[in-house]
């Protein structure tokens, strides 16, 4: 006879309690425990069967070429790490209308006209409603197969028929199994629906692509487990109101989580940006303004320059302002406190406000020089040369650090156009011919006399 019990469970870390409490104590969220039924069979567990697959050497494992499948997007591919891995279990996450469904679809266009199987779940749209968009991102093939549905046991019935090398499931927070009473979207429903797909995955050697939803908070809609159960987190950011997406990774378990891959929304789909720093110069006028610099940051093995803008004025508040977006809070307060101590800039009653544009987030410490600087041109109402691009680290002395990969964001600079480059003044000679001059300088206050003129 089975036995029902009632629990309550965090909708945000998954935390199960006996009975209802108003706050978690696990993550600290106020209002997210619901009841759930769990059942559970009184009578004693049967032997379990173990697994007698051989044990090997590492040595011994053959690993052939096609275990990665390119994407046909190269900016996905170089955030997977070459491609989807075979037998993997990639969660993309994003905002609500950012176009991760698009993403996928065109996706599984590119694989299925490899000659690749591909079964698309749709649990939040009709086949029809699918079609429609395949047709206007010019998506057709014999080997897409679309299934509406939302019971994960009628799913894994239509792969065992199927049997497809690539499946798509949109969205985990819609499908269900019927092992479990709760509703959708539940904790228990995704971590076991998530469990099953990547038992399938590893067992049939099948891609699995799950795509999820983002709350208000930023977090992944469910439980934070889920991020460690899949091989892969994929996160497709960007603002709905502008044309550029991001995608980063923020675990891969067969790559690095530094690269990022750029793309354009159009009428007609996502279109590859293969030079992401023309992007995002390309909105910059010629007509530069106080607080607006160029700096080359390093995005896994890629040179970006971005623009970093600030704004210094006068606080009406008892205690002034820092507002930082796309830097690290705590990083913009050490460079204003080495501003002060160092450079005699006094922003105790001035409020400051940083930005970088195109939604980029910087966390390296290269960007350090370009931020002083922003920070000092707009206090002191000076213009950065607009063909100068900035590169270093600022210590707490206020010297300036050598960075990695300097060669690599010179040559983008030069690339682009630019006339000049302040680096950190180097011990050993830099390695590389450049048509473009070079400033080498070994603090903070040499490097505001080497890029500001008179506005």
């Amino acid at each position: 006879m089975a036995k029902v019990k009632t629990k309550w469970v965090c909708q945000n870390c998954g935390y199960e309690t006996a009975k209802y409490i108003g706050k978690c104590p696990d993550c600290g969220a106020w209002g997210t425990l619901t009841e759930e039924v769990e059942v559970k069979n009184s009578q004693p567990l049967k032997s379990v069967v173990i697994d007698e697959s051989p044990v090997c050497l590492i040595n011994e494992i053959e690993i052939t070429e096609s275990i990665k499948l390119p994407t046909g997007f190269e900016e996905l591919d170089r955030v997977l790490g070459g491609g989807l891995v075979q037998g993997s279990l990639v969660l993309l996450a994003g905002d609500p209308g950012i176009g991760k469904s698009t993403l996928v679809l065109q996706t599984a266009g590119n694989i299925c006209a490899k000659g690749k199987k591909l079964l698309y779940v749709c649990a939040e749209e009709s086949g029809s409603q699918v079609k429609l968009r395949a047709q206007r991102l010019n998506v057709n093939s014999d080997n897409l197969y679309v299934y509406s549905q939302t019971n994960l046991e009628a799913v894994i019935t239509q792969i065992n028929n199927i049997k497809p090398e690539i499946l798509v499931i949109d969205s985990i927070q819609s499908i269900y199994t019927s092992n479990i009473t709760s509703s959708s979207g539940s904790v228990s429903q995704i971590r076991e629906c998530t469990n099953a797909l990547m038992d399938m995955a590893k067992n049939k050697n099948i891609t699995v692509i799950v795509i999820g939803h983002v709350t208000k908070e930023g977090n992944i809609a469910g439980p934070k487990v889920l991020e460690h159960m899949v091989d892969t987190v994929i996160y497709f950011e960007g603002d709905k109101y502008k044309s550029q997406r991001l995608l980063r990774s923020i675990k891969n378990r067969f790559g690095s989580t530094n690269e990022i891959g750029v793309f354009n929304m159009a009428d007609s789909g996502l279109e590859e940006v293969t030079n992401p720093s023309e992007l995002f110069m390309k909105e910059r006028t010629d007509n530069a303004t106080p607080g607006s610099v160029i700096i080359a940051t390093n995005e896994g093995t890629r040179a970006l320059l971005v623009e970093v803008q600030a704004l210094v004025g006068a606080t009406s508040y008892p205690s002034p302002r820092r507002v930082s977006t796309g830097v690290e809070f705590n990083r913009l307060l050490q460079i204003i406190a080495v501003l002060e101590k160092r450079i005699g800039i006094n922003l105790s009653k001035h409020d400051v406000y940083v930005n970088v544009i195109g939604g980029i987030e910087i966390d390296e410490p290269a960007a350090d020089l370009g931020i002083a600087l922003a920070i000092a041109t707009c206090f002191r109402d000076v213009v950065v040369d607009p063909d100068c691009v900035i590169i270093g680290e600022i210590s707490l002395s206020g010297e300036i650090r050598n960075v990695s990969n300097l060669e690599k964001r010179i040559y983008e600079a030069q690339k682009l156009g630019f006339k000049k480059a302040i680096i950190p003044k180097l011990n050993k000679k830099l390695n590389g011919n450049f048509d473009i001059e070079i400033i080498q300088v070994p603090r903070l206050m040499n490097a505001i006399s080497a890029c500001c003129s008179k506005k």
